[in-house]
Formats: C-alpha cells, structure tokens, sequence
C-alpha cells in the first residue's frame, strides 16, 4: 500500500459515523480491555482519538502518538509499547493493521483500521438469521403501527443478534436498528454480569416493551428510550440473581 494523505484510506474505514464507531469500541472495551496493561491503554485511547478525520482509520505515525501521550495524557509511553499494544490488538481481532511504503520503496507509517465489533463465538448469544419482511422506512424513531405483513425480499441481519430477538424486532424495524438495539443489549447483559440465556430473555422482554411505547408515541429517540428500559429490565435480572446467591447460601 502506498503512503498517502488520510483522505486516501476513506475506503478502509468500517463505521457510519464517530457514533457508530465509539459505539463499537465502547464494545470492544467490555471484553478486552482486561487483555491491556495500563500502558497500553493510554497508547490505544490516543490512537482512537487519531481516528477522528477518517472515522476507524489512522494513519499518524508512531511517534506521533507517543508524543501526544506524554503532552496531553501526561503519561509518556514508548515506542515499544504502543507496537507491543498494536501486535496485541491485532490478534484480538480489533485492528487490522496496513504497512506502507513511499514511492522509493521504503517503509512509511502504518494505516491502523479498526473493526467492527462481533461477540466471540464462545458466548453463542446467536445464530445467523435470514428475514423476509415488509417494514416501513424508519429514521429515528418511525415504526409500523398496524400488523406486519412480510414479504418475499431477504434482509440478513449480523450473525451475533440473537435469533429470537431478531423474529420479533424484524415486524417493526430494519436491519442496521434491529443490530443497533441488540448491542445496546449485550452492552448492559456485561454490565449487569448476565449469562447469555438471562440476555436472551431480558433483551425479548425490553424490545416488547420499547414497541408498546412507541405505539403510544411516548419514543422520540428509540435508541435512547431503549437504553434506559434496557438498564431497567437487566437491573431487576441482576437483583434476582444477587437475592437466589443469598437464598442459597
């Protein structure tokens, strides 16, 4: 890959927006942040924050973001250690990670790529599902409001949404928000330290309930409304299981 300005790479780059983009990392974070040393961390967090122009993609050079480590995170590391956190990240299955050269043939900075998240396979929330449906437009916040009717057109949604949460959320939304809700799922089931039959059931009951207030028109940001009911329903999940610990005991 030739060097080039960070305009080049657009191509490379896996997210819709920075929000999409911290979303995912916000993900990452949950199952491999305890993989770092606090070194490391400090390289990854400015490195993420390097990928703002182009949103995923990075192509600032090593000593670079060492500098700003030490400038604006006061918490200089060295150059060993942000290439030791990259060959780490990499092999978590988070960076992809291009080497470039200049038009003499040398070696120039590399092009860092961050991916998108997806659940390890060991946690199997989920199974891949084929959709037919018949949804409406939806931006935001629209939603069917009489009864679904599908069709003969498949949408195949991200094989870590979990399948029943998929039948159901399918009669009301489209792909890219069915995925979007699950994550704000899963996100909470690690927070609240839920198995994954626990996900499966509380993440069913909260989309019920997120539909039942849009059809009442109480939902103005359907993202935002699903993240409290969500923390809502895990919560009473985690004291059920915290008051069974103590019943047991």
């Amino acid at each position: 890959m030739k060097q080039n300005n960070i305009e080049s790479f657009k191509h490379l780059s896996q997210f819709k927006d920075i929000k999409d983009f911290n979303n995912n990392i916000e993900q990452w974070m949950i199952d491999i942040k305890s993989k770092f040393t606090k070194s490391e961390l400090v390289g990854l967090k400015r490195l993420i924050r390097f990928c703002a122009k182009v949103t995923g993609v990075s192509n600032a050079k090593i000593a670079t973001i060492t500098k700003a480590t030490h400038e604006l995170d006061q918490y200089a590391i060295s150059r060993s250690t942000f290439k030791r956190m990259t060959s780490k990240a990499q092999s978590l299955g988070l960076l992809v990670i291009h080497q470039t050269e200049r038009k003499n043939g040398s070696k120039s900075s590399n092009v860092y790529v961050f991916n998108r998240f997806e659940p390890s396979n060991q946690q199997q929330l989920n199974h891949a599902k084929t959709i037919n449906s018949q949804t409406t437009q939806i931006k935001d916040k629209e939603i069917r409001t009489e009864e679904p009717v599908r069709n003969d057109q498949p949408k195949v949604i991200s094989n870590f949404v979990n399948k029943s949460f998929a039948d159901y959320a399918a009669y009301f939304f489209q792909v890219e928000q069915i995925e979007e809700l699950f994550r704000i799922s899963y996100i909470h089931s690690k927070l609240f330290k839920l198995t994954s039959n626990e996900l499966e059931t509380a993440s069913n009951e909260a989309i019920r309930v997120l539909v039942s207030k849009i059809r009442k028109r109480k939902v103005k940001n359907v993202n935002g409304y699903f993240n409290g009911i969500v923390r809502k329903v895990f919560k009473k999940y985690q004291i059920i299981n915290l008051f069974n610990e103590v019943f047991e005991q």
